[in-house]
């Protein structure tokens, strides 16, 4: 299942998330849609578009650097020592702190301007950051799929001899720094954002940020550009805005607030705005209403979900899809049984969404191999569920034409949205709450929380991070934590091996299950298919 929402009620303008280099190169292949709705130019769509990954790696990793040298410098010098490095006198024998440095000091409390006059122990704070290595969260990125990069160790060199500490990569859309573009609103807005980004917790156990290491304004400079959407078209002409590529399993999985923004404001009074809610109702739609529509104050009008026979099948007792291998029998001729057997989970991602007092509409995706009888079925089960409509589409195949069904079933489900907009908890209950309302909402009968994950949640509380809400880190492949479990699962108990924070972007995320932060490359990856025209420079195999 795929959802998206439609944010205003004939011109359309469309936004997306830009797609990884990781799942571009190793498993996906290329992301710009297919038939008549891919995104052209595909290959620069598929690519390096403007550099927007590139800058968040950049960031990312600067941070990781800064976080480890202080740490070095810190355990070297004594407090009038490191001082004298962070405010050194100019020519005339004058120190001045840096606007970042009086943020810290404002947060310590300390409301001196002139570095001569801090008294030693106002020194002390001010300049030892004091960084616990084993509460440290953040860790290096790169847009591949590198499993050997999981966990590795840093501080190896002769250099930093006795500096040795675990750590390990993540793939860059799983940055903070990403999450923050996405729910970002502005440029002020994102450089606050990027300054209270939290790395770890000092050995008093107070957190510490960004700003406190002095970077926050560094980093918006290196995202300055990267916060501009880029306008893109359809084959057919249809306008798309690209922006930010959150990691849905990790993060919210939603294109940008601020194309969502100015979309609405490029279609004007009676336009429609059609942005997507990465995978289904269990992750995309339940993290674009807590998550997003919380920070960006706008309201969906309807949702539409997009099913296919084939992923019904699959949801109905049909075999496992494998990457490179012919699709099974099942999936190429009619199976009525199976078809309804699937349509359980359907009718689940109908249920969940319609909790959130929105109208859905259920686009049925016409492949070539899929019968009349079989899309009866499903739409069947659709308007059994809930669904407000639910249209047969052959828009892959006939472009516009064939999704002029779905359109008049969206504008009349736009036009009849009259409940305000329902969230799943409260952000003044407590993060155990919020997750077990999340479970709930999945199917769980209950929640299994592991050591790590209890100290964590116990922590970020004290620290007053618990008003926040909830970016749940799962598999796609069933509202379960395990990805075998296929239709509507219930009664299960959802484990939370870890709960990390990403305070900047403005949420708590547990990991469920055996989720990762960095996947995998597949033993044949879609690299096998790309290469290039040495004549004509055209690039092939990412479509």
């Amino acid at each position: 299942m795929t959802i998206n929402v439609v944010l205003y009620d004939t011109n359309v303008v469309t936004c997306v998330r830009q797609p990884s280099q990781g799942p571009t190169f190793g498993i996906k292949g290329g992301a710009a849609g297919g038939g008549y709705s891919q995104v052209i130019p595909m290959d620069e769509f598929n690519l390096h578009m403007t550099g927007d990954i590139h800058a968040i790696t950049a960031a990312n990793n600067l941070l990781a650097a800064a976080i480890d040298t202080r740490i070095f410098h810190e355990a070297s010098q004594s407090d009038k020592a490191l001082f004298n490095r962070l405010c050194p006198p100019n020519k005339e024998g004058k120190r001045r702190f840096a606007d970042v440095m009086l943020r810290r000091l404002i947060k310590l409390g300390i409301s001196k301007t002139d570095p001569d006059e801090l008294t030693p122990e106002e020194v002390r704070r001010f300049a030892r950051l004091d960084i616990d290595p084993a509460s440290i969260t953040w860790r290096r990125v790169m847009d591949v799929n590198d499993r050997f990069l999981r966990k590795i160790t840093v501080g190896q060199g002769p250099e930093e001899k006795g500096m040795v500490r675990e750590t390990g990569f993540d793939i860059s859309v799983a940055s903070e720094i990403m999450a923050v573009l996405a729910l970002t609103t502005s440029l002020a807005d994102m450089r606050e954002r990027l300054g209270r980004m939290v790395i770890g917790n000092s050995k008093a156990g107070e957190p510490v940020t960004a700003d406190d290491l002095g970077l926050g304004g560094a980093l918006t400079v290196l995202m300055k550009d990267a916060i501009h959407p880029t306008l893109m078209q359809t084959l057919e002409g249809t306008p798309v805005l690209v922006h930010a590529g959150p990691f849905a399993n990790i993060a919210h999985g939603n294109s940008s607030i601020v194309a969502d923004k100015i979309a609405l404001k490029l279609v004007g009074k009676g336009g429609f705005v059609v942005t997507e809610a990465g995978f289904g109702a269990d992750i995309g739609t339940e993290k674009f209403m807590d998550i997003k529509c919380r920070y960006s104050g706008l309201t969906p009008q309807c949702a539409i979900i997009v099913a296919t026979i084939r992923a019904l099948k699959m949801h109905g007792g049909g075999p496992d899809v494998v990457a490179g291998k012919p699709l099974d029998h099942a999936y190429v001729s009619e199976n009525v049984a199976l078809v309804e057997a699937g349509c359980v989970n359907l009718a689940k991602h109908i249920s969940n969404t319609k909790g959130y007092g929105v109208n859905v509409v259920v686009a049925i995706n016409k492949f070539a191999t899929d019968t009349d009888a079989e899309m009866e079925v499903v739409k069947k089960a659709a308007m059994a569920a809930g669904a407000f409509d639910a249209v047969v589409c052959s828009h892959h195949a006939h472009g516009g034409k064939g999704a002029v069904d779905l359109g008049v079933a969206v504008q009349r489900a736009c036009e009849s949205q009259a409940e305000p907009l329902k969230f799943l908890y409260p952000l003044d209950s407590s993060i155990k709450e919020k997750i077990e309302s999340i479970a709930k909402f999945y199917g769980a009968s209950g929640v299994e929380y592991s050591e790590q994950a209890e100290k964590q949640i116990e922590m970020y509380t004290k620290q007053g991070f618990s008003n926040l809400p909830i970016c749940m880190a799962k598999t796609q492949y069933s509202f379960s934590h395990v990805p075998s479990m296929k239709g509507a699962p219930s009664d299960f108990v959802l484990p939370i091996r870890d709960v990390r924070a990403s305070i900047g972007a403005g949420f708590i995320y547990p990991l469920v299950g055996t989720m990762s932060t960095m996947p995998g490359l597949p033993t044949r990856p879609c690299f096998y298919e790309i290469d290039i025209d040495t004549t004509t420079g055209k690039v092939m195999g990412l479509s």
